[in-house]
């Protein structure tokens, strides 16, 4: 729960059910921003962010498809 700017974030946008990563931060839906650090990654994934944040059920495949398209975008922790 840190401020950042947007474009040193990573958006996930949900639409119509469908949840995708948006390095573009212009698809439809609404988006959830999250920041591009593995341990950022990790807590949001424990802490079930993404579903908490678009109040919808995922699978856990979808989820684990997400996770592995963010670690594209992932930077290391200093």
């Amino acid at each position: 729960m840190e401020s950042k700017p947007k474009n040193s974030l990573v958006r996930i946008a949900c639409y119509e059910g469908e949840i995708t990563v948006d390095p573009t931060g212009k698809a439809k839906g609404r988006g959830v921003y999250l920041c591009p650090d593995k341990d950022c990654m990790e807590k949001a994934r424990k802490r079930r962010s993404l579903q908490r944040n678009f109040e919808i059920e995922i699978s856990e495949e979808q989820i684990q498809n997400i996770f592995t398209e963010l670690e594209k975008y992932e930077k290391q922790s200093d």
